[in-house]
């Protein structure tokens, strides 16, 4: 079996408890400069990221060293850190050291060597300073050490060769769950199933109704042994669709011959938040019970989670978990690293930390990424990949923050007056800097340097915590600042002002996540055109696009047209009575269930009032900003009621996509807007950003996002191949062809029906 050293080392070597007690630390990109600054230093005959490779009990290992010095006998593993190097743990420490001996073990075997020289190398990025931990050790001595690691690592490695064949065998002769695929859903399967198998990039348009997760987990399953994957991750941007791909993969068990032993592994991911049993803790043996001695009992949880055979869900891992006393999110986490398929949210592949790249780059897994509605991907990459500084968290801390933190919380209250001098005393208009301001996020740094170190030695704080996270968050994010993204300076009042580092193009972020997966698969109804996703997105240049048939017809859907009403900002006023006289019409004409869509819930109440005022016997409900979980239940529940109703909503909100309503709970929409972002400031300079490097900057800013959110909010009104409904698109626009053409073609495969109303 094949094994990286890191990953020899984390399994066999760690002990003690669990700290995620904040260490200052570089960036990615700092540490890779840092490593380099080092290596540059060491002079003629240095080997930086040396090769290392050896067979130990059976265990094919290989790792690459920081450097190598042959001259000197000298091997080194360089750690980069910022601030105290003090604030490292001793963990820490001991995995390092045990990683550098392995290395040379592997080394002396390597180049018959006796003995050899040892260095950790801690490099301060900060202060441009090291700080050398060396001892000398003899070939013998290394490679006995090695041995016992290897040793504890070996049954278990053997017992995962034995998991990944028979897993590979039962997963090539995989039976569907049902007699039969849905209309067209087979070929969804067979396109999911080729890309798998030629290590492809797909941007895939599958329509509602074909029966996705399934259609594509199915598939993707199927060609893992045959593509030589080790995993598999289905990522989603919604709870509930992660809920849909786990109620899939049971699905999938209990449909094959003996589902009793099922040898696919499947872990769900969950936030912190969800999986955390003591929220009011910080994670450490300090503070939380569950962490203390964590890594001393996760071998005998980690050992029974892996023979579980049901998904390892939230619930299954917090039981293990509560049966040996440690954390369960941890636990989950490790878990990540011996599970053949992980479903989670999109941010576990994307985000600055992401647990799952970090994986596949570690053990140089061939990783297979399907990840569902994939069109929301780019507006939740720009928030990964933005953050925001408030002066009023700052200002509030400083007035009861302890002594020792008062000067660095001074100085960047200063270097925060310093900003609303230069850039405005006043006024919520948001300013647009051309760089950063270079002496807040200096302030930063010591005061980062500060809460850490404060908080290393007193009890959890949350709110120093907090501004901890804050500030680190952006200093990382400045460090990489640059043409993809935009600072704004905005003050709403008197110790109000806020800088906020916001993405525009996360493909400069998420080239290289996508680069490291062996397959990707991008689906959703609505991923047209596939340039725009390709684009923003950092995909390959030579991904794919294709656009599957809808299940459903055009006889099953009318489509409406209003030619002389203009929902443009200056008419809208004007608008609103031939809209009420429009829903009200086909109300009598069909009375049932409806949902109307607009771009405001200023412009969703005033068309309201009118119909109340026009057509008080149509019924009518609308959302309303800000509900709650249960308000949101209870809005979607009467929808099942028998008399119907006109629900009134907001494009692009809650109600527009993501949820269900088949059959008689909706049998038409009403999409009052061409969902376009308003043309603000913002806006217009991301769009001048989109022009200059893509050429496309009006229909990527306004144009495909706004008709993206029509299609997908009217789509709601066709479910099921039984399904039947009408669209009206209230607006002259929908009618021109370059907007028309954004739309789902299977809408107008057949003549709509005439519109004369408007």
């Amino acid at each position: 079996m094949k094994v990286a050293v890191r990953t020899l080392c984390e399994f066999a070597a760690r002990h003690g408890d669990l700290d995620f007690r904040y260490t200052p630390a570089p960036s990615s990109d700092e540490g890779i400069a840092g490593h380099q600054a080092i290596q540059a230093r060491r002079g003629y005959g240095y080997k930086s990221e040396y090769l290392l490779t050896g067979e130990c009990l059976g265990l094919q290992l290989s790792g690459r060293a920081d450097g190598y010095h042959p001259h000197r006998g000298r091997l080194e593993e360089i750690k980069t850190h910022r601030g105290d190097l003090s604030r490292i743990r001793e963990h820490q420490r001991g995995l390092h050291r045990a990683q550098l001996r392995a290395y040379g073990a592997l080394l002396c075997r390597q180049e018959n060597l006796k003995k050899l020289e040892l260095t950790l190398v801690y490099y301060d990025t900060g202060k441009d300073k090291e700080t050398p931990v060396t001892e000398t050790a003899t070939a013998v001595q290394l490679w006995q050490e090695l041995e016992a690691l290897c040793a504890q690592f070996r049954a278990w490695a053997e017992q995962e060769e034995h998991h990944r064949e028979l897993r590979d065998a039962r997963l090539s002769g995989l039976r569907f769950p049902f007699p039969d695929f849905r209309p067209r859903q087979r070929r969804l399967a067979e396109t999911v199933y080729k890309n798998a198998m030629n290590a492809g990039t797909l941007l895939l348009e599958a329509p509602t109704g074909l029966g996705k997760t399934l259609g594509t987990l199915f598939p993707s399953l199927m060609a893992m042994a045959s593509a030589g994957q080790d995993r598999l991750y289905y990522l989603t941007c919604r709870n509930t669709a992660r809920q849909l791909a786990v109620d899939a993969i049971e699905r999938l068990r209990v449909a094959q011959e003996n589902p009793g032993h099922w040898p696919l592994r499947t872990l769900e991911l969950v936030s912190k938040d969800d999986a955390c049993e003591h929220p009011d803790k910080a994670c450490h043996g300090d503070s939380c019970p569950l962490a203390k001695g964590f890594f001393d009992r996760l071998p005998d949880a980690r050992a029974e989670a892996v023979q579980t055979g049901a998904t390892l869900t939230r619930e299954a891992l917090a039981r293990i978990a509560a049966g040996h006393g440690i954390c369960p999110y941890f636990l989950a986490q490790e878990m990540a690293r011996w599970s053949d398929v992980v479903v989670g949210d999109v941010n576990r592949m994307f985000d600055q930390s992401a647990l799952l790249h970090g994986l596949i780059r570690q053990n140089h897994w061939q990783a297979a990424v399907l990840l569902d509605e994939a069109h929301n991907l780019v507006d939740r990459a720009r928030g990964m990949y933005s953050v925001r500084l408030d002066q009023q968290r700052l200002l509030r801390i400083r007035k009861t923050a302890p002594r020792v933190l008062k000067p660095h919380l001074d100085r960047t209250a200063r270097a925060w007056q310093g900003v609303i001098r230069d850039h405005g005393e006043g006024g919520d208009t948001p300013v647009f800097l051309d760089s950063l301001p270079l002496a807040l996020v200096g302030s930063l740094l010591g005061l980062v340097s500060a809460l850490t170190d404060f908080l290393a030695d007193n009890p959890p704080d949350l709110a120093l915590q907090e501004l901890l996270f804050e500030s680190v968050a952006f200093m990382k994010l400045a460090d990489s600042f640059g043409d993809h993204s935009l600072c704004e300076f905005r003050r709403t009042g008197r110790g109000r002002a806020s800088v906020t580092i916001q993405n525009l193009v996360p493909a400069d972020f998420l080239r290289e996540r996508f680069a490291a997966a062996r397959s990707v698969l991008l689906f959703s109804a609505t991923l047209s055109p596939g340039v725009y996703y390709r684009d923003l997105l950092g995909l390959p240049e030579d991904s794919r696009f294709t656009s599957l048939p809808s299940p459903f017809t055009a006889n099953q859907l009318q489509v409406h047209f209003t030619p002389r009403i203009s929902t443009r900002q200056a008419h809208r006023h004007a608008s609103a009575q031939p809209i009420a006289e429009l829903i009200a019409q086909q109300f009598r004409q069909r009375p049932g269930h409806y949902l109307a869509f607009f771009s405001s819930f200023k412009y969703l109440n005033e068309v309201s009032e009118v119909l109340a005022r026009e057509a008080p016997e149509v019924p009518q409900r609308s959302q309303k900003p800000g509900m709650s979980p249960q308000q949101r239940v209870e809005f979607l529940a009467e929808f099942r009621e028998g008399t119907g109703s006109v629900a009134f909503a907001v494009l692009g909100g809650v109600f527009s996509e993501g949820i269900d309503l088949p059959g008689n709970q909706l049998i038409g929409a009403f999409v009052a807007t061409l969902g376009l972002p308003p043309f603000d400031a913002w806006h217009e300079i991301l769009k001048d950003r989109l022009e200059e490097r893509f050429g496309a900057g009006y229909d990527y800013t306004y144009l495909i996002p706004g008709l993206q959110k029509v299609a997908q909010a009217a789509g709601r009104v066709i479910r099921t191949p039984e399904d039947e409904g009408v669209i009206w698109l209230i607006d002259d626009r929908f009618l021109k062809p370059p907007v028309r053409n954004l739309l789902p073609g299977w809408w107008f495969e057949a003549p709509s029906v005439p519109s004369t109303t408007g």
